[in-house]
């Protein structure tokens, strides 16, 4: 799923029309944010390829300064993350970035269950996925963020 685009956002619509699945042409480097093997070990399948480069941070609270240091395209937060979530890290993004602290960068949510869908939204996600992931799912989902043409 992904949310309403906010102005300057990478937001698309939910139900990616026209979304061309097979390429992350704009994607470059991705800054995925899990302390789970298995999560990352499915993120990098999904979405590295010559042209896009995964980066792994293991807890919410090294999401911001990896933000500041490389300015990724993409960030994605897994739910479930130590003692600062994805939703914490998403909110910290979001605050910093309001204040100038910060670039705005697309966010991607990794989610546990469906009812997750209302904090991604309140905590500023531009799209989310609800777990089990799926390689088609996290490309699909990259994509529309990305490119909501």
């Amino acid at each position: 799923m992904v949310r309403r685009p906010r102005q300057g956002s990478h937001g698309a619509e939910a139900s990616f029309p026209g979304v061309a699945v097979a390429s992350l042409r704009r994607m470059t480097d991705v800054l995925i944010a899990t302390d789970a093997d298995a999560v990352f070990a499915e993120v990098e399948a999904a979405l590295a390829d010559e042209r896009t480069r995964v980066v792994r941070v293991r807890s919410g609270q090294e999401v911001a300064g990896s933000v500041a240091e490389s300015t990724p395209d993409l960030v994605v937060l897994d739910l479930q993350i130590g003692n600062m979530g994805g939703i914490a890290a998403c909110l910290h993004l979001r605050h910093e970035a309001g204040a100038d602290r910060l670039p705005e960068v697309p966010v991607l949510m990794l989610l546990d269950r469906p009812a997750d869908e209302f904090l991604a939204r309140r905590s500023g996600a531009d799209g989310w996925v609800v777990k089990p992931l799926d390689a088609f799912s996290l490309r699909r989902a990259a994509t529309a963020v990305l490119d909501p043409a």
